[in-house]
């Protein structure tokens, strides 16, 4: 399509055997086939990550992030403006669970500038609603130019597949525009399409 696009996900999307019923590390990584040590490497550098985790990842990466990635670059090769984003930041309340990041649907209520109205009742925090004003005028800059940015906001970087920046909604609610840290993770998801293939044997 001939239009600018915004496209990204949360951090921790959804978790468990909702996208793959590996019950291991070993299981899961055994699925990458000849790639088995570079996923690992990428998905658990130091081999001290619980399982919950590492699924919690590989299922975000495998359903949300490299396809989003996949459709950005698309997006670039035709000269159409793309930004994206990598949405980390979970409330204070939401901490004990949500341990491995933001989860599916996270980054709405900032989006639309709806944090009164969450399930969980609290009123937002000074820096949740700083969070919500900027992504809330992201989003509306964007409908109403094509481009997110605009004064009083942290640069969303233009995609492109030299400098592959994002913008990064870290832990602590800050936005910022720099190089995608999930590269490696996303890589070795799109060299691997054999993985398609055994999940499919397996009826997954």
């Amino acid at each position: 399509a001939k239009v600018p696009l915004i496209i990204g996900n949360c951090s921790a999307e959804i978790g468990g055997s909702f996208v793959n019923n590996s019950h291991s590390k070993e299981e899961l990584f055994s699925l990458f086939g000849e790639l088995k040590n570079e996923a690992e490497a990428a998905f658990d550098p130091d081999g001290t990550k619980e399982f919950a985790e590492v699924i919690t990842t590989f299922n975000t990466d495998w359903v949300w992030g490299e396809p989003a990635r996949m459709v950005a670059r698309s997006f670039a090769a035709e000269k159409e403006p793309v930004y994206v984003y990598h949405f980390d930041y979970v409330s204070p309340a939401m901490r004990v669970r949500a341990r491995y990041g933001a989860g599916h649907g996270s980054e709405v209520g900032y989006v639309f500038d709806t944090l009164n109205e969450r399930r969980d009742a609290l009123e937002p925090s000074p820096e949740e609603k700083e969070l919500s004003r900027m992504m809330n005028t992201y989003w509306t800059n964007f409908a109403k130019t094509g481009n997110p940015n605009g004064e009083n906001l942290p640069v969303w970087p233009l995609y492109n597949t030299q400098k592959e920046e994002i913008l990064d909604i870290e832990p602590d609610g800050k936005p910022i525009g720099k190089f995608d840290p999930r590269k490696a993770r996303l890589d070795v998801i799109e060299k691997t399409s054999q993985i398609r293939d055994r999940l499919q044997s397996r009826g997954i």
